[in-house]
């Protein structure tokens, strides 16, 4: 099975700015969007959702983007590509491309994104370590460094 999974995603009129491009700020949304259905789906008889009990939830730590093409409303589903790049003790990066059509032939990436998330506990609001088991759903999602065209700094 791939590490990157391709999550198709419908365009609304609507997301479009007064440029006649989807606006800057939906693109967050998409990654979201995307993300929370990985993150939903089986894996192993268990989803990532399903390994957290009521304590435990997950917060974006961090969040960056590259734009590299207008995306425009079409009613052809747009994609967005997502894996993990990285697993910490408490976090993990998930690495997204955001596509203007499923098929991959043919398409043109909009943007690229990279997003850290913390597991927290509710009761403190602290950081808490990934179980093994979550490691285990993360590590099957691995894939390359996220493609920004110029260097992160760290």
């Amino acid at each position: 099975m791939s590490p990157v999974h391709t999550i198709p995603l419908s365009l609304r009129f609507g997301d479009e700015d007064s440029y006649g491009h989807v606006n800057n700020v939906r693109y967050f949304q998409f990654l979201e969007d995307a993300r929370v259905h990985l993150m939903s789906r089986p894996a192993a008889q268990n989803s990532f959702m399903d390994s957290l009990d009521p304590d435990h939830f997950t917060l974006v730590g961090r969040q960056e983007i590259e734009y590299r093409a207008p995306l425009n409303f079409s009613t052809r589903p747009a994609a967005v590509d997502l894996w993990t790049t990285a697993v910490g003790a408490s976090s993990f990066e998930l690495g997204y491309a955001v596509r203007d059509r499923v098929e991959v032939e043919g398409s043109t990436t909009a943007a690229v994104a990279a997003v850290t998330m913390v597991l927290v506990s509710r009761s403190t609001g602290r950081p808490v370590r990934l179980s093994e088991g979550q490691r285990g759903i993360l590590h099957s999602w691995d894939g390359p460094a996220v493609p920004f065209r110029r260097p992160r700094t760290r």
